[in-house]
């Protein structure tokens, strides 16, 4: 019997021709410049979202809005003094007769806020020309961090404990403070006037600086920190300051 040739299986030539098909499409796999393209591409859209976060970040869109603070508020604040034996008091107490100007520290061991403090304690000399006093509130004591900010600050410091002057929302900045170009200018500011400082304490809620009239004459300036740093304009201040009207004893009306 004559002998048969092998028979090949049904379709296995194009089988065999797909599989080179398929090895020359995926030989590109193998060429250094795809990945080269793609590693740049990867570093490309990193580089677009990183830039895209730092402009966001820069803007206002997404910082806290405060919300003002109403005088019967304020008025009603515990305050403490720092002394062995602390006396508890309400916050009108300190502008009730003769107004005040109130900084509410985001944290005294931070050189920004010694900065800020050094600067409003430069209009000490004509708030007392004024009859305007100077005070300030910080959220907690500790150590001697109170006693290291005083140098700093030249007026009569009181506790907050319930947070009530960084109210009546509490705004915080946390690590997008890092990223923002305003906070840089302000620590270059205040690196180069030669302040310095610690991390003791809590620093992310915002603090802020109020001028309040006498009496019921109610809140003339209200300033609100939107980032580490930001601090009140010194001639804004004494703006306000003197729109005050001092209380007039009932013994001195006419």
């Amino acid at each position: 019997m004559p002998a048969h040739p092998a028979c090949t299986p049904c379709g296995s030539e194009s089988l065999v021709s797909r599989g080179v098909d398929t090895a020359d499409d995926m030989s590109f796999l193998q060429d250094p410049s795809f990945f080269a393209m793609g590693m740049w591409s990867i570093g490309a859209g990193a580089l677009g979202a990183a830039a895209l976060a730092l402009l966001l970040a820069n803007t206002d869109m997404f910082l806290s809005k405060p919300r003002q603070a109403a005088l019967e508020y304020l008025e009603d604040i515990d305050l403490k003094t720092l002394e062995k034996e602390p006396r508890t008091f309400k916050a009108k107490e300190l502008w009730e007769k003769n107004g005040a100007v109130i900084m509410a520290v985001r944290r005294p061991g931070c050189f920004l806020c010694r900065a800020e403090a050094a600067d409003l304690s430069s209009l000490k000399p004509k708030l007392d020309e004024l009859g305007v006093p100077l005070y300030a509130v910080v959220k907690e004591q500790i150590g001697g961090e109170v006693k290291d900010f005083q140098p700093y600050f030249k007026g009569e410091i009181f506790l907050d404990e319930k947070k009530k002057f960084y109210g009546p929302e509490r705004r915080k900045m946390m690590f997008m403070g890092l990223i923002r170009l305003g906070v840089w200018y302000n620590s270059f500011r205040a690196w180069n006037g030669g302040f310095s400082g610690n991390l003791e304490g809590e620093g992310f809620i915002l603090g802020g600086v109020f001028v309040i009239g006498s009496g019921k004459q109610g809140i003339l300036l209200e300033h609100r920190e939107k980032e580490f740093g930001d601090r009140v304009n010194p001639l804004s201040v004494l703006e306000a300051v003197k729109k005050i009207k001092p209380q007039i004893p009932a013994s001195g009306k006419s």
